[in-house]
Parts: structure tokens; C-alpha cells; sequence
């Protein structure tokens, strides 16, 4: 089972990672889609090191920024193998759109892990424990190791990051909301569903009482003899907070008029926004923003970054449009650029649960005074298949089918 949904890395003779352009991702994406069947059911739990070919796509920043949709990647997987050859490598990336489908319909639950990370920070920030956990110094083996692979690289391996979660939590017993941080802060592909509820599933939180405790045995086994750790905790408590209540359900989007003079508004949330809109949108200019308070790390800042010059450059493109670049996203540059191509609306992709989604939703009033109407488009993927995670993963699994049906996909 993958938890962070780190997509389903390499083989022999790769590049460890994605340039970060939409070509890059799809001419990996095709010569990776032949190994997305059995080679990948039998080895996507194995973690051979940063440095040797390995049985995942290492796909996962492509398809965090939307480079690629989940869709489309599905689309390629089944395009070369049947359902029930490839099923695993589609469930896989079918677990990043169950927590974001998961996120989405508890949003509240975004906000309590950044109030208990920032109480975690007050209470143990800076403290030795934490430092040399960060650090990869607290003589651990393979724990050390893959603290100082995810500073150095961005990227750790799906078992990896459940092996690492769990020690950090029950072994070294420090703050799982700490370590989600951590993860934040350096991982390229980490967003805030994947990441915040994948924590909380290694803790026990997110399926209550139901905790993942890293074994020395597993870890040599799967690491290839590479590491063989000692002292690690026998037993994984799990740990308890107040019930999070119900789902709730997607929030209804007013639709963009179909006629209006348009500023399209790039972000870095959803990197291909040509498929998200019809080359006949009365779009009049592209606006993209990648705003480095709205990321957590450096390294996802720069891929970003990069990104969403790229998707810019495509979008100008399809719409035969100008296209600027800026690093904020505020109300008065939005408006002025709005303002300067005629635009009586702003298009946007729709952004999941985090701080784009927050920056929007506060940016939305300020347009609105300026007579311009920001106007966020859901993709149909999304629309599909949210409402469905209201429950575990195996149940939100069993209508993936009838959705990939549905969608013209089987």
C-alpha cells in the first residue's frame, strides 16, 4: 500500500529527476508506463538507494503540480497493460486523489495540524532530539541515512517515508506533527494532503488506533541488506486526539461565464491548465504565479518555479495571448493585470485544501470590489472522484473502477 503517494523512481540509466516541464514528464512517462505492470507490483516496495535503478516512477513532482494529470497517467498505464496487470501502479496513484478527496471534504483537519505543529515548535522546536533527528545524527541506521537523503535530494522512497515515520514517532519519540513539517520542508512532491495524512496514518490518528511500526527485519529486507537497524520501538501506540466529525461535501463553484474577457491565473497547484480549459476560452492573458511563502522548501520552490514558466509559456500559446511571470500572489498586482487585458473574470484552476486554496479564497472578496470575478474551475477528475473518500481507502478503491469506466478509460 502507498501512503504518501509518492508515485508510482527510475530505471537503469535514468535521471534520478524530472526536469521540471510538462515535456520531460510525459518522455518519462512513456518510457516508463511499459514497467507499470508486474515489474512494478513486485518491486514498488523495494528501496534500493538514491543512487540504483528501482521499481517506481519517481513521477511524483510531476504529478503533485498537476506537470501531469492523474488522469493522463492513468490513461498511459492502461493504454499498455489491463487493469488487473497494472492495478497496483493505478491504486497508487489513485492514493493521492483519495487524500486529497479526503482533505477536501475535512478541510478543518489541515488547520489543526498546522495549530498542533505550531505548538509542537513552541514546545520542542530547536531542541537536541530534534536537531540531530533532522540532521540524520542520532545513530540510527538507515534512519540517519534518509534524513540526510531527503535534505540532500528532496525525494525518499514511498517505504522509506513510512519507515522513517514511524521511528521518528515511536522510536525517537518526538511530535509526529514535527516530522509531517519536516517532510514539508524538503520533500519536492509534498503537498498537504498526501503529507498531513499520511503522518497521521503512521501515528494512528487517521485510521484511529491503526498504527505502522517499522521493523528491522522489514527495513533489511526491503533495503537490500543496506541497512539493519537496532533499538527500534516494538510496540507503536497510537496516539489519540478529539473525534475529527464527518465528511462534508465539495464546495459548488460558480461557473465562469462563457463570454467574458478573461485573465487566466496560472498557480502552482495545477501546472497544465491547457487541458483544464478549451483553446476557445476568451482568454486575453495569462497571468502565473509561483509565490515561494505559498511552498514550504526550497528545492519544491525551485521546481515550482520552474514549472510554472513552463505552463505559462503553454498556456500564452493555446490562447495566443501574452503571458507575465510574478512571484506574489496578491490582490493588487491581479487586478492590475486583470485590469490591463480587459478581463471582467480571472480563471483558475480549483485548488485543493492548502495555502493557495486560502490565498484564493481571501483574494476573491478584493477582486469581487473591483468588478472582476474570480472564477476557479474544478477538474472533472476531481469532481469524479472526491466525493467518494469519505470513508477509508478501500472502500473510496473499490469504485475507482466504475469510475475509470465512467470516464471512458476501460
Amino acid at each position: 500500500m502507498i501512503i504518501w503517494a509518492a508515485a508510482p523512481g527510475s530505471a537503469k540509466g535514468w535521471t534520478m529527476f524530472l526536469a521540471p516541464t510538462r515535456r520531460a514528464a510525459l518522455d518519462h512517462l512513456s518510457q516508463y508506463v511499459p514497467r507499470a505492470g508486474a515489474a512494478y507490483a513486485s518491486g514498488r516496495n523495494t528501496d534500493p538507494g538514491p543512487d540504483r535503478p528501482g521499481a517506481v516512477s519517481r513521477l511524483s513532482p510531476a504529478i503533485r503540480y498537476r506537470l501531469l494529470t492523474e488522469r493522463e497517467v492513468v490513461a498511459a498505464a492502461l493504454a499498455q497493460h489491463s487493469l488487473a496487470a497494472c492495478g497496483k501502479f493505478v491504486q497508487e496513484v489513485c492514493w493521492r486523489t483519495y487524500w486529497k478527496g479526503w482533505l477536501e471534504l475535512r478541510p478543518a483537519v489541515w488547520q489543526r495540524f498546522l495549530t498542533e505543529r505550531d505548538a509542537a515548535h513552541d514546545g520542542a522546536g530547536g531542541s537536541a532530539d530534534l536537531l540531530a533527528a533532522e540532521a540524520g545524527r542520532t545513530g540510527i541506521d538507515g534512519f540517519d541515512a534518509w534524513a540526510r537523503e531527503l535534505v540532500e535530494t528532496g525525494y525518499l522512497h514511498n517505504h522509506a517515508r513510512m519507515w522513517f515515520a514511524s521511528i521518528w514517532i515511536f522510536t525517537l519519540r518526538l511530535p509526529w506533527a514535527l516530522g509531517a513539517d519536516f517532510f514539508l520542508r524538503h520533500l519536492i512532491d509534498a503537498d498537504a494532503a498526501s503529507n498531513t495524512l499520511s503522518w497521521r496514518w503512521v501515528a494512528g490518528l487517521q485510521t484511529a488506533g491503526k498504527t505502522y511500526l517499522a521493523r528491522a527485519d522489514n527495513i533489511a529486507r526491503y533495503t537490500e541488506g543496506r541497512f539493519a537497524p537496532r533499538g527500534l520501538a516494538q510496540e507503536a501506540a497510537a496516539l489519540i486526539e478529539p473525534p475529527v466529525g464527518p465528511a462534508g461535501k465539495l464546495p459548488v463553484l460558480a461557473a465562469p461565464d462563457g463570454a467574458a474577457p478573461s485573465l487566466l491565473l496560472v498557480h502552482h497547484e495545477d501546472l497544465h491548465p491547457e487541458s483544464l480549459f478549451a483553446a476557445d476560452a476568451p482568454v486575453r492573458a495569462v497571468h502565473a504565479v509561483c509565490d515561494p511563502v505559498l511552498l514550504w522548501g526550497d528545492a519544491a520552490r525551485r521546481f515550482a518555479a520552474e514549472g510554472t514558466a513552463d505552463a505559462a509559456a503553454r498556456a500564452a500559446a493555446q490562447f495566443g495571448c501574452g503571458a507575465a511571470l510574478a512571484d506574489k500572489l496578491d490582490a493588487e498586482t491581479l487586478i492590475t493585470a486583470a485590469q490591463a487585458a480587459g478581463a471582467r473574470q480571472v480563471l483558475t484552476p480549483a485548488a485543493p485544501v492548502g495555502p493557495v486554496a486560502d490565498a484564493l479564497a481571501a483574494l476573491a472578496p478584493m477582486l469581487d470590489a473591483a468588478g472582476i470575478a474570480l472564477r476557479p474551475v474544478r477538474r472533472g477528475w476531481d469532481a469524479g472522484v472526491w466525493p467518494p473518500a469519505r470513508r477509508g481507502f478501500f472502500a473510496f478503491d473499490a469504485e475507482i473502477e466504475g469510475h475509470l469506466r465512467a470516464d471512458g478509460l476501460l
